[in-house]
């Protein structure tokens, strides 16, 4: 009896309306669009400059549209998971919060925290969760309010990062599309070169942690830009040669969309042209765990069943890992 695969079966996205382009930036920081582009590939990135509205208002609207794409009721969800690092409070979480605006009742659902590689990690969970037999849909959903955690005078980080959400519904293959193969890595990052210091139970929120800007993300851009390059390209070439695929078995790489000479490097490395990578950085920034379900909502015109796509991601924890799926949406 041959095993049971999971297949994406529908996408949907929220992007928050206001752009703060370069431009804006360049009013704010020491920085200027060419160099932003040139470093980057970005142009501009979306805001959610709403203090009523959070993670799970965008994880919702991602949600209900893929939901509605799918022509699938919010009762039939069997469990959401949540990938972010904006959770709307330390608990309850975000997940459960979408629980209930969605109104699927007969659901659960949790968060998952791996940074720029959460929804590589989600994605990978809910697989599992279809193949165990014991679930029939599942949410994954990709979301950061990431404004909410970024430094705005700081002239190396805020540039890069914006806010969205990304959905896709996970349900059981009939055919040979599907999820294939995922791997997963993480090395913890002790010497903190990408992380928010304050908040947790080792700096939990004070006067001293708020007056020392401890509650903002922090990186080392070099030496996380470095080892986001060799390991994005290393798991993605790793997934290939594990499932006997050359550069052109693969119609589409899709990369978390950190940096576009990361992703070039990773399209390198895998033999690939530069017409089979997804790069929708330019506008829309780094959208965490966002980014990945992104490109699959711009680029679900374009894909064809059966199509095999290579999913790729590297973030803070350190965590990274790629996926290797065939399209099963016609």
């Amino acid at each position: 009896m041959a095993s049971r695969k999971a297949k994406i079966t529908s996408v949907g996205h929220f992007l928050p309306e206001q752009i703060l382009s370069n431009e804006d930036l360049e009013k704010m920081v020491d920085t200027n669009d060419e160099w932003i582009r040139t470093r980057t590939g970005i142009h501009e990135r979306r805001i959610l400059n709403d203090p009523e509205k959070a993670t799970a208002f965008m994880a919702t609207e991602a949600a209900s549209e893929a939901l509605d794409r799918a022509g699938v009721s919010a009762d039939e969800v069997d469990a959401i998971i949540v990938a972010t690092v904006t959770p709307d409070f330390i608990f309850p979480a975000t997940a459960c919060l979408v629980q209930k605006r969605l109104g699927a009742g007969k659901a659960y659902g949790f968060d998952l925290s791996a940074a720029c590689s959460g929804f590589i990690y989600a994605l990978s969970t809910g697989s599992m969760m279809i193949e165990s037999g014991r679930h029939e849909k599942v949410l994954v959903i990709g979301a950061d309010k990431m404004s909410s955690i970024i430094d705005y005078t700081d002239r190396t980080t805020c540039i890069l990062f914006g806010d969205a959400a990304g959905a896709v519904l996970l349900e059981p293959s009939d055919d040979e599309t599907g999820i294939i193969d995922f791997i997963n890595h993480s090395e913890g990052d002790e010497e903190r070169q990408l992380y928010q210091q304050g908040g947790g139970s080792r700096f939990p929120a004070s006067e001293e942690t708020v007056r020392e800007r401890m509650h903002f993300l922090r990186q080392e851009g070099r030496s996380v830009f470095r080892r986001a390059t060799e390991a994005m390209a290393d798991v993605s070439e790793e997934i290939m040669e594990k499932n006997n695929l050359t550069g052109e078995d693969v119609a589409w790489l899709v990369p978390h969309q950190a940096n576009k000479r990361i992703i070039d490097a990773t399209a390198r490395r895998m033999g690939l042209s530069s017409e089979k990578v997804m790069i929708n950085i330019q506008k829309y920034g780094n959208t965490t765990a966002a980014t990945i379900p992104l490109c699959l909502y711009d680029w679900k015109d374009e894909l064809t069943r059966g199509d095999n796509l290579i999913l790729s991601a590297f973030g803070g924890g350190f965590t990274w890992g790629a996926i290797y799926l065939k399209w099963g949406i016609s």
